[in-house]
């Protein structure tokens, strides 16, 4: 694959592998680069980015079958593909040529990418070529659920069956939200005197992994860093040599549910919407069909109204209301992917602050710091100005306050001593309304207060932390336990002297997740909590944010202390768990061998064997479980990362499975054992450590 011929330039690029097989590409300029990228990525990856491909387009059930059919539907009515078609003929032109030299790259590689995979053997898929706006469908696809706001679907719920004051009762990060975490600490606080970032983004761990290491370089810039499959550049973790950028999810809330009122136009040939100024404006309608593999096709209504796609018909899904979405990039037109390439090109922090000015989409907290003591600690996204009952819930389209008014300014602070983002209240709390529980960022700020001389290796030590935070509110409450039994109280006194670290080899660790999971089950059977237990109505793909024990499970430590549930008798169902935990016949089992890892695939290998893992979902070692559903995880860290400001291949990564997507290759699971004990493995920058590769 050396001296490729680029069709977007008419240049070669060489690609060097080192020995983790990460691709390290090199081209005569940018645009070559781009294509350089695109058709590595496709021969590398194939089948996931096709999948990508079909979800963001809606078209995924055609080779994935009925199951599929649930998210095609989602894409199709909130209008993922034609909203990234309307961003990219916004772009501007150097930007629109750089998607369109990925795109390029793509599709030159995609069949012999494909070639190299049997699932497209398997289930008759044959690629076919990309349009330039793909990235852009695949951006918005991964991210339309990033900001929850299907939250607001729950807090409704919650709100007609607690009351109006008990809406942000379950507040908490929960089972559909993606979180990060990230520390920057200065050259005063370093072995070397220079800064380093490191973190993790959590995320749903896939088969092949969402997250791509690769080294992009040219004349203009040389700089490694982490890579979404599909999309160009390296837009949320890079190191530029001279200067580096992270991010974690700001928890903000940008996105708004619409109720609208609908009602045929008077010829009963359309459908009509009751406008905030009282008047009856048109509503975007028109049907598509949606083919499924070895099905019927499936033929769907989509609604658009001039507030947003309708995703809910109260006549077609139940639930009692009609909802729109309005989300960022629908409105403004705007994804701000001309940040991508800026990033690339950046030098200094300054650099890669005029850069994140232009981002929209998703909003993020960023870290970034460069080799002559630069630092930056800010907020970067599109986050819109509104009435504050529309973080909440769902809100009257027709009432007038209830109008995006303007973006809000991102915030921005100083590094004073280091600083963290873990997705808890902080930076970002003006833009949000549910944060992660602060126990995270609380055990990194801790670890990183015990030393004054951080060097890489010292730094990723810190992903390996497994201390609970979040286990003190429930093993505060076992001391005034009484009548306990025998077994009981011993069981009490074995999870009090318990170090609380969800550690891979700990047998205690299982004992407190079975009895957390028996309190959570006991505090979900309890009467007050009766009108949020029946099966969730509306889209299946909200599902997952509405079912009562996982709300429970992540909100748990809330619950146990809140006074708007004067009736809820916690003592009495934490006894209950805790006489139900010691009773249970069950030999000790080390953590690991419960809290396995269960990646998603589209089509999953039956003959996959993952590891057992340790941590938990409130650990540094964020390997979340579902609290009161199941032990295993899958959610985890997507991608591990330490970014050294003072000599770059001094820098490490991971990544959950390896640098190819082919089921079977050399490098497709080779990290995972690393990863799965929190190791990371050296980032290679000099071009005579690596391998050129030869064309496939």
């Amino acid at each position: 694959m050396s001296s490729v011929s680029s069709s977007a330039t008419g240049q070669a690029y060489e690609v060097y592998r080192d020995a983790w097989g990460i691709p390290h590409l090199r081209a005569s300029d940018a645009l070559g680069l781009s294509y350089a990228q695109g058709r590595t990525t496709a021969l590398d990856r194939a089948w996931q980015l096709e999948v990508e491909r079909h979800r963001a387009q809606g078209s995924s059930a055609a080779f994935l079958g009925a199951e599929s059919v649930t998210w095609d539907r989602f894409a199709r009515q909130s209008r993922l593909a034609d909203t990234a078609r309307t961003c990219y003929e916004a772009l501007d032109p150097e930007t629109a040529a750089w998607v369109r030299a990925y795109v390029d790259g793509v599709n030159d590689g995609l069949s012999e990418g494909a070639a190299r995979d049997e699932r497209f053997a398997r289930t008759g898929h044959t690629p076919a070529p990309w349009d330039p706006w793909v990235p852009l469908a695949i951006w918005i696809a991964t991210h339309i659920l990033f900001a929850g706001f299907a939250t607001k679907l729950w807090r409704e719920r919650v709100a007609r069956a607690l009351g109006d004051e008990a809406v942000t009762l379950f507040a908490t990060d929960g089972p559909g939200t993606v979180g990060s975490n990230g520390w920057l600490v200065p050259g005063d606080r370093t072995a070397t005197g220079a800064a380093i970032i490191a973190g993790d983004p959590h995320r749903f761990i896939e088969d092949p992994g969402v997250y791509q290491q690769i080294r992009l370089a040219c004349p203009e810039f040389d700089v490694v860093g982490i890579a979404v499959p599909g999309i160009p550049g390296l837009a949320h973790f890079g190191h530029t040599g001279s200067a580096a950028w992270a991010i974690t999810n700001a928890m903000s809330d940008y996105q708004d549910l619409y109720a609208e009122q609908l009602r045929p136009t008077a010829d009963g040939a359309g459908i009509e919407a009751l406008g905030p100024d009282g008047a009856w404006e048109p509503v975007h309608r028109h049907t598509e069909t949606i083919g499924v593999l070895g099905a019927d096709p499936v033929e769907i209504e989509v609604l658009e109204t001039a507030r947003g796609p309708v995703i809910i018909r109260d006549d077609v899904d139940g639930g009692g209301q009609t909802l729109a979405l309005r989300y960022p990039p629908r409105v403004r037109r705007d994804l701000g992917f001309a940040t991508l390439p800026a990033l690339l090109r950046a030098r200094t922090v300054a650099d890669i602050d005029r850069a994140l000015d232009g981002w929209a989409e998703p909003v993020n907290v960023v870290h970034a710091a460069d080799s002559e003591g630069g630092l930056l600690h800010r907020v970067a996204g599109a986050v819109p100005l509104r009435d504050p009952a529309n973080r909440l819930r769902p809100v009257p389209a027709w009432e007038p306050r209830h109008e995006w008014q303007g973006w809000a300014r991102t915030p921005a602070e100083p590094v004073q001593g280091f600083a963290v983002m873990a997705n808890a209240r902080g930076i970002a709390s003006p833009l949000g309304v549910e944060f992660a529980p602060p126990h995270r960022a609380d055990r990194i700020r801790e670890l990183l207060s015990g030393s004054a001389d951080w060097t890489p290796k010292a730094m990723a030590d810190v992903h390996q932390d497994t201390y609970l935070g979040s286990a003190g509110a429930l093993l505060a409450l076992l001391p005034g336990l009484d009548g306990l039994s025998p077994e009981a109280a011993a069981l009490r006194e074995r999870l009090l002297a318990w170090d609380r670290h969800m550690a891979a080899g700990s047998t205690d660790a299982t004992v407190f997740s079975a009895f957390r999971t028996a309190t959570v089950r006991h505090f979900a059977a309890d009467p007050v909590f009766a009108g949020l237990t029946g099966a969730p109505s509306g889209p299946e793909v909200f599902h997952p944010w509405l079912y009562l024990v996982p709300k429970i499970g992540y909100a748990l430590e809330g619950l146990l202390t809140t006074g708007l549930l004067p009736g809820l008798d916690r003592a009495a169902h934490v006894r209950a768990a805790l006489e139900e935990t010691a009773a249970a016949a069950r030999p000790d089992a080390p953590w690991s061998q419960v809290h396995r890892l269960t990646p998603w695939s589209a089509l999953p290998d039956p003959d996959a064997e993952w590891p057992g893992l340790g941590g938990d979902h409130d650990c540094v070692n964020a390997t979340s479980t579902v609290p009161g559903f199941t032990d295993l995880t899958a959610r985890a860290s997507a991608a591990r990362y330490v970014w050294d400001l003072a000599r770059r291949e001094d820098s490490l990564w991971a990544v959950p499975l390896g640098a190819d997507g082919v089921t079977g290759a050399p490098h497709h699971r080779d990290q995972l054992p690393l990863w799965a004990r929190c190791e990371l493995i050296p980032v290679v920058t000099d071009w005579d450590r690596l391998t050129k590769e030869t064309p496939r």
